[in-house]
């Protein structure tokens, strides 16, 4: 598989890290392309790749063309390629809230992948959420599903709506689990214990916490009734999430953060 990475940051990066070492491709049936002289020598340099500056140079040979720019760079990038890419290559974009229509209209082109990924895939432990436009062959979704799946999880969906709804819980999920940890360990420190052992404890119950659920079979309630004793600490502490409407917190946020992609996105 031939894949040019438009853009090289750290999410382009991760992608290009982990295709390679799961051998979907070698290092001479890639190309990537970044503004930044020092982000192409290091990518070069460490990868063994081409690296150019020119856009179009970097996607002329590619049978995936990876977009793994900013948003806000996307109309700065789209005028150099608009007409530039064959029919038959596959646009792959990991651009948040950057919608099918915009990638179609912007570059003229009708085989489009979109991709909701997370901050875990820099470390293979990704969940990325991705549909495609109806002219994407089912050999280009197997190279789609591949590369995803090099970063950790992936899931298709059938309709582009699901993408708001995925960035809202998977997209900026970690951002809220990253959150809660910061407030057990400081709870943690305030009740006495140091730092160190504080962010210890947290995390490696968190870390535990998800494997556990991930391996016993069992739903999140199950588990949560198992540890939880009548009259006890657990009961005790989570008595004080219900008198805060943790439940109706969490709803709240997930659904501004949804209404807000749907904003970014013009929907």
């Amino acid at each position: 598989m031939k894949i040019s990475f438009i853009g090289g940051g750290a999410m382009g990066e991760a992608i290009l890290s982990a295709v390679l070492q799961k051998g979907l491709c070698k290092s001479d049936e890639v190309a990537l392309s970044d503004i930044s002289d020092e982000r192409r020598r290091y990518i070069a340099e460490k990868y063994g790749v081409f690296v150019t500056g020119v856009n179009r140079q970097a996607a002329e040979k590619a049978e995936v063309v990876l977009f793994a720019i900013k948003p806000q760079s996307l109309s700065g990038v789209l005028p150099g390629l608009v007409g530039q890419l064959k029919p038959s290559q596959l646009v792959l974009s990991i651009i948040a809230g950057a919608r099918i229509g915009t990638l179609r209209n912007g570059l003229k082109h009708a085989r489009i992948v979109r991709v909701m990924p997370n901050t875990p895939a820099q470390i293979g432990e990704g969940m990325s959420v991705w549909t495609t436009t109806p002219e994407v062959t089912e050999q280009q979704k197997h190279w789609a599903a591949s590369i995803l799946a090099a970063m950790g999880r992936e899931i298709y969906v059938d309709d582009e709506k699901y993408i708001d709804m995925a960035t809202a819980v998977s997209g900026s999920g970690p951002a809220y689990v990253f959150l809660f940890i910061e407030s057990l360990v400081a709870a943690a420190v305030n009740i006495g214990l140091s730092a160190d052992v504080a962010h210890e404890l947290v995390l490696q119950t968190l870390l535990g916490s998800g494997h556990l659920l991930r391996k016993s079979g069992k739903t999140p309630e199950e588990l949560r009734k198992m540890v939880t004793s009548p009259g006890g600490t657990t009961a005790a502490a989570l008595a004080r999430f219900e008198k805060g409407n943790f439940s109706g917190l969490v709803k709240e946020a997930v659904i501004a953060a949804y209404n807000r992609a749907k904003e970014l996105g013009g929907g």
